[in-house]
């Protein structure tokens, strides 16, 4: 495809259609230079538009790239936002739906359930945590669109951050209960502990990804509403999710929540 035919509404088409079909493709960046972080979040917001004027209902956002181990290896200094909506919660007790998704990963996060609206800018990670009604563990389950999980930053924002589904723990604590930097998380795969990480992996706390969501979205004209659901971003690295593979996320205050993969 000439690099002409290339805009921010075609990125959202293609990317769109891969996910419904559970198809993967080449990297975008790697076909048009002109993919850039601001045409990549245009895309993202275009998808977002499509998603709800056909149903979906937005639930909330969820943060990409917030550790910095995973900057530097990206190659870039702060986190990526994007959208969670109803059609990728994913029930508890619900297998993961492999044969809707590409190459499926787990992580586990530390996710804020919004007791008021929070609209940058200017937002403190103090301010940020004052807007949470309270916080539940949760497994976020990333797909990306792109063969071989390989792509640009650009890609990945395009792609909503590697939207997958997510799932939420049914133990829920105050924020003002918990010291959040401390919260520890132990990933078990079929029950052997694998990684594990506490929430200072998280933008070294995850009221400062809370904060940082709230002060970029405001840029995009965007703010976290009162209700909705944010993932601050993976504790560990992703594990694949294989078939009948039993997956969980054992928290210090906010229980374990486990997935298993389906067939």
């Amino acid at each position: 495809m000439g690099t002409d035919a290339w805009s921010a509404a075609l990125v959202a088409e293609r990317l769109l259609q891969a996910e419904d079909r559970a198809t993967a493709q080449t990297s975008i960046k790697a076909e048009w230079e002109g993919l850039d972080l601001a045409t990549a979040y245009a895309a993202q917001d275009i998808a977002l538009g499509i998603r709800v004027a056909r149903g979906e209902k937005v639930t909330g956002v969820k943060l990409g790239v917030t550790s910095k181990a995973k900057q530097r290896q990206v190659g870039v200094d702060a986190p990526s936002t994007a959208w969670l909506t109803d059609r990728m919660i994913l029930p508890i007790g619900e297998t993961v739906p492999r044969d809707r998704l590409i190459h499926a990963r787990a992580e586990p996060e530390i996710a804020f359930v919004m007791g008021r609206r929070l609209e940058g800018p200017g937002i403190s990670a103090a301010t940020a945590l004052a807007a949470v009604d309270h916080v539940v563990g949760a497994i976020e389950i990333i797909d990306s669109r792109f063969s071989g999980y390989k792509f640009s930053m650009m890609d990945a924002v395009a792609d909503n951050n590697s939207s997958g589904r997510y799932v939420t723990g049914p133990i829920s604590r105050r924020p003002e209960d918990l010291d959040l930097a401390l919260e520890a998380c132990l990933l078990e795969v079929d029950g052997e502990i694998v990684d594990s990480a506490t929430g200072a992996a998280v933008h070294g706390h995850p009221a400062e990804a809370l904060a940082f969501a709230a002060n970029t979205l405001v840029e995009r004209g965007h703010a976290i509403e009162a209700g909705w659901v944010v993932l601050t971003g993976g504790m560990t690295d992703a594990v694949p999710v294989e078939p009948g593979a039993r997956i969980a996320a054992h928290f210090t205050n906010l229980g374990t929540i486990t997935v298993a993969g389906g067939r």
